[in-house]
C-alpha cells in the first residue's frame, strides 16, 4: 500500500502545484478588486482557473469535434461493413481499423477533454477538500497556510465553498449547492442533447454510435448528480463553469462548421443564402470528401524497353 501511496503522491503533487499556483494567480487579481469579500474572491479565483484550463485544452476540443463528426458521418460504411463481415468478428475489427485509420478517425479521442480534466479536478478537489478538514495543515502546493484558512472559512452567499451538501452544517450551503448540482446536470444534458438533436446526420442516428450517445444522455446526469453532492461547493463552481464553457464552444462549432447532412447544416446554408453566399456545394460530396481514403497513386504504364532500363541501371 505504501508503494501505491507512493506513486499516487509523485502523480498529484505537481498537479497540487500547477493548480495552486493558477489558482493564487487569478485570487491575487480578485482580491485587488474592491467590494468582494473571500467568498466571492476565492468562487472568481476558481471559475478563472476553469476558463484558464478549459482554454488550454482548445486543441484537444478541436481534435474531439472533427473525430466525433467523422465518427457519425462514417456510420452509413460501419454498417456495410457489419453486414459483410457479421460472421466474422476478427476481419470486422481489421476493417473498422482499417477505415478509421484511413479517415484520419480516432473513435477515442471524444474522451481527451474529459481525460486531461480529471486530474485537474481531482487536484483541485483535494485542494478545497484537505483546507476545508485541515485548514492550514492541510495546504497543498503553493498554498500557504494563511490561504488554506481563508479558503476553509470562506462564504459565498452565506454558504461555504469548502463544505459538500452532505456535510454542510449551514441550510445555504446546502441550498447553494443541490442549485449547482442541478444546473450541472441540466447543462450536461442540454449540451449533449444540443449535438444529437442538430449534428447528426439521420442516418447515424440510429447506428451504434448514436444508441451509445442516446444511453450517456440519460445516464450521466444521475452518475453526476449522485456523485455532486459529495464534491465540495468550490469544485462545483469548476464543473458548472466548465459545462457551460463546453456548451458555448460546442454551440460555435455545430453554428460556423456543422457536420454535412445534419439541421445544423442547413440551417447554416439557409442562413448563407439569406446573406447571398454560394451555398451550391452538395453535402454529399463535402461528406465523401471527409470520409473517402485517399485514393493510391498507380505507377505509370512503362513498355518493355524503359523496364529493362529501368533494371540495368
Amino acid at each position: 500500500m505504501e508503494i501505491f501511496s507512493a506513486i499516487g503522491s509523485a502523480i498529484m503533487t505537481p498537479l497540487y502545484y500547477a493548480v495552486s499556483a493558477v489558482l493564487l494567480g487569478w485570487h491575487w487579481v480578485f482580491e485587488h478588486v474592491p467590494g468582494l469579500n473571500d467568498g466571492w474572491t476565492w468562487v472568481l479565483s476558481i471559475v478563472g482557473l476553469t476558463i484558464t484550463i478549459r482554454a488550454m485544452l482548445i486543441p484537444l476540443f478541436v481534435k474531439q469535434i472533427k473525430s466525433s463528426r467523422n465518427m457519425q458521418l462514417l456510420q452509413p460504411k460501419i454498417k456495410e461493413l457489419q453486414k459483410k463481415y457479421a460472421h466474422d468478428r476478427e476481419r470486422l475489427t481489421q476493417e473498422q481499423m482499417k477505415l478509421w485509420k484511413d479517415t484520419g478517425t480516432n473513435p477515442f479521442a471524444s474522451c481527451l477533454p474529459l481525460l486531461a480534466q480529471m486530474p485537474v479536478f481531482f487536484a483541485l478537489f483535494r485542494t478545497i477538500d484537505q483546507a476545508a478538514k485541515k485548514g492550514a495543515e492541510g495546504a497543498k502546493g503553493f498554498l500557504s497556510a494563511e490561504d488554506a484558512e481563508s479558503l476553509r472559512g470562506a462564504r459565498f452567499l452565506g454558504g461555504r465553498i469548502a463544505d459538500t451538501f452532505m456535510n454542510a452544517d449551514h441550510l445555504e450551503t446546502r441550498i447553494i449547492a443541490i442549485s449547482l448540482v442541478i444546473i450541472m446536470c441540466a447543462t450536461q444534458f442540454l449540451t449533449q442533447r444540443q449535438l444529437m438533436a442538430k449534428n447528426m446526420p439521420a442516418d447515424a442516428l440510429n447506428g451504434p454510435y448514436a444508441q451509445q450517445q442516446k444511453m450517456l444522455l440519460y445516464v450521466l446526469p444521475p452518475v453526476f448528480a449522485i456523485g455532486g453532492i459529495f464534491f465540495p461547493m468550490g469544485v462545483l463552481f469548476y464543473w458548472v463553469t466548465s459545462n457551460f464553457w463546453t456548451m458555448g464552444q460546442q454551440f460555435y462549432v455545430i453554428r460556423r462548421n456543422p457536420a454535412p447532412g445534419t439541421p445544423a447544416f442547413k440551417a447554416k446554408q439557409q442562413r448563407d443564402a439569406a446573406k447571398g453566399k454560394d451555398v451550391a456545394n452538395d453535402p454529399a460530396a463535402v461528406v465523401d470528401e471527409i470520409v473517402k481514403p485517399k485514393p493510391r497513386v498507380q505507377p505509370k504504364k512503362q513498355t518493355r524497353n524503359q523496364r529493362k532500363k529501368g533494371g540495368s541501371r
